[in-house]
């Protein structure tokens, strides 16, 4: 059954059979699910909350608190990163066996960097959003526009063919 090109229903459509005579037949669906559950044999939780570094068991590099400028921290992760690569490609020629600290020290930078970077995801999203909004207004109010503008086209095609009709 599992197999078939076209498997029946799942079970509980019988719990929907007499939806069409009557709609308050239907069992109401579940409550939202809050806290953790369990999806495809993984613990995953509703809570969306990115961990801190520290949870992580990674050192922070940048400032804490709740008013971080971004920008400022992301430019002197990425300066300081720079310098770091320049660093493992002197003591890779001077020393080489010293670049597994500094290969550390660029591995740690690189999770500061994308923590950062994870931490604006939520603002993006809301940008995103508005901006797809946006544009379906704007779409919506450029067809309304043309709705309009053809509808009085119309009108002046039709008041000039009763008018020619008339004068026959």
């Amino acid at each position: 059954m599992a197999t078939a090109t076209y498997p029946p229903p799942p079970p509980y459509y019988r719990l929907y059979k007499d939806y069409l005579q009557n709609p308050k037949s239907a069992p109401e669906p579940p409550p939202p699910i809050e806290g953790t559950y369990l999806c495809f044999g993984g613990n995953y939780t509703t809570d969306d909350v990115l961990p801190s570094l520290e949870d992580q068991g990674v050192r922070q590099l940048y400032s804490k608190g709740p008013n971080i400028d971004f920008k400022k921290e992301l430019r002197s992760l990425n300066r300081e990163l720079q310098l770091h690569i320049l660093e493992l490609a002197d003591v890779l020629v001077e020393r080489p066996s010293q670049y597994a600290r500094r290969v550390e020290e660029i591995s740690l930078m690189f999770k500061n960097l994308h923590h950062l970077l994870n931490s604006l995801r939520p603002h993006q999203a809301r940008a995103t959003l508005i901006h797809i909004l946006e544009l379906q207004i704007q779409r919506r109010k450029q067809a309304l526009e043309d709705i309009k503008r053809r509808r009085e086209e119309a009108q002046r095609l039709l008041k000039e063919s009763l008018g020619t009709l008339d004068g026959q």
